[in-house]
């Protein structure tokens, strides 16, 4: 492991060069992942980079000769029946647990051992289990698992539920109030640089054995097997081919974004969503329901979700500006979002916002609904016409941020020095989402960094995948 400022610096320079250029600050608003019911998993040795210019000695499984971190995301459908075939080439034995899943199996490996090792790459074990029940889960090592799990032996798996269609039909749990426009993953761990360097210099299985993991001090934190700036490169960047999965968020008005957040290390982490609360709707794989056919009506509503080592969270953030006091879109010409008029309270739509389904109401108009929401953009109308409650300095006494657009409404761009902004494409509010313990803002003691990464709210209209 190394440090380096001056790689540091020219990283975040690279970070921010990619985000000028158009198509590469993009995000995936359909997880990414390996999916179909038979997956080979091979445990194995390799190196990630961190944003302070690091390079960690770490494990991690992956489906083909190069581990990776996090390991490969498994997607499969309710109901099947799914095979985990685990190779291992660790210098010492391993395994796999499948935290919230029921009737796991595992055939092979070392005869008696509680979690069917692994003890070498011609010893391999077959994991077999029904999936049963929707929802998001974690896979991770079950052997001396503060060892191996800090080295880095997660991932995730996600089972979707029966009728799950990418385009028409997006629930995490078959229920309505699952439903999502988006989702992304948040898979949230932690390492300690000295294990993982006791771990590169250890050759015997006495010198495994003496690695003290007692005295357990992370210096890196991580969302999705990356530190920031790095999290906001898209997913299968070739600057962390190791590390190939982002978490850079994008969404608009009334958007309903899935956030699947996994306890990916040793350690708990508050996740902390800058811009609306979410509510929680599933814990541990399963709907937070009082009874079947209940929905999640025990679902909770929050602004930093903690999640503990091995479980898992499922909640809908949805950013809408309600009661924000003035017009987020603006008025007057050149202002082509702002809709709502005189008519903007109709009780007799077809279909309400919040199930989804854009519609005009049935006088054919197409303006707001019972809910006080425009159809289309979402535009909360009790304040349209609203104005900007403070008037803005001039540009010689404002400081500029890279993300300002000169303008305070959402698709909108002004004026700007030259040299300043240049990060906002289409006039959008950026967020920070981050861990909210302090400490966990830096990659070793260099601030920012560690675990955060960033909201973009877009204008409507903007294409999202």
């Amino acid at each position: 492991m190394y440090r380096t400022d001056f790689a540091s610096r020219a990283l975040a320079v690279a970070v921010l060069v990619g985000l000028l250029a158009p198509g590469v600050a993009r995000a995936q608003a359909i997880i990414p992942g390996e999916t179909g019911t038979s997956f080979n998993l091979t445990a194995s040795t390799g190196y990630i980079t961190s944003a302070d210019g690091g390079s960690l000695y770490t494990w991690g499984y992956g489906t083909g000769a190069e581990m990776q971190y996090p390991g490969p995301t498994l997607i499969v459908n309710e109901g099947d029946t799914v095979t985990v075939n685990l190779t291992n080439t660790l210098p010492v034995p391993t395994s796999i647990v499948f935290p919230g899943l029921e009737g796991v199996t595992a055939t092979g490996g070392a005869a008696g051992s509680l979690t069917q090792e692994s003890t070498g790459p011609g010893d391999v074990v077959t994991y077999t289990f029904t999936a049963s029940n929707p929802g998001t889960y974690t896979y991770r090592s079950g052997t001396r698992p503060d060892l191996q799990v800090d080295m880095g032996l997660a991932g995730a798996l996600i089972v979707r539920p029966a009728g799950y269609d990418a385009i028409s039909n997006r629930t995490a749990y078959g229920h309505p109030d699952s439903r999502y426009d988006h989702e992304y993953m948040f898979m949230l761990s932690e390492m300690d640089h000295r294990i993982h360097e006791a771990a590169e210099l250890a050759v015997t299985p006495a010198d495994f054995a003496a690695i003290d993991t007692s005295n357990f001090r992370p210096t890196y934190w991580f969302v999705n097997g990356r530190t920031a700036p790095d999290t906001l490169f898209p997913s299968s960047y070739p600057l962390f081919p190791y590390q190939p999965y982002g978490s850079f968020v994008r969404g608009k008005p009334g958007d309903r974004i899935l956030m699947r957040i996994i306890g990916m290390g040793n350690d708990m982490h508050p996740l902390h969503a800058h811009g609306e609360n979410s509510t929680v709707i599933a814990q541990d794989g399963r709907l937070l329901a009082s009874g079947p056919g209940a929905g999640a009506d025990l679902a909770y509503s929050d602004f930093t979700i903690s999640i503990v080592p091995g479980g898992t969270m499922d909640s809908i953030f949805q950013w809408t500006g309600e009661g924000m006091g003035w017009d987020i879109y603006g008025t007057g010409a050149g202002y082509e979002h702002g809709t709502c008029t005189s008519d903007q309270f109709n009780a007799d739509d077809v279909v309400n916002n919040d199930t989804g389904m854009v519609t005009a109401d049935g006088n054919g108009n197409g303006y707001a609904d019972g809910d006080g929401f425009h159809d289309v953009t979402w535009e909360y109308c009790a304040d349209h016409g609203k104005p900007f409650p403070v008037t803005l300095p001039g540009l010689l006494d404002l400081a500029f941020g890279g993300f300002y657009s000169g303008s305070p409404f959402l698709g909108h761009d002004d004026a700007l020095p030259p040299g300043e902004g240049g990060l906002n494409f289409n006039g959008g509010y950026h967020f920070m989402w981050h861990s909210h313990n302090e400490k966990e803002l830096a990659n070793f003691d260099v601030f920012p960094g560690g675990m955060m990464t960033m909201f973009v709210l877009e204008p409507p209209g903007t294409p999202i995948p």
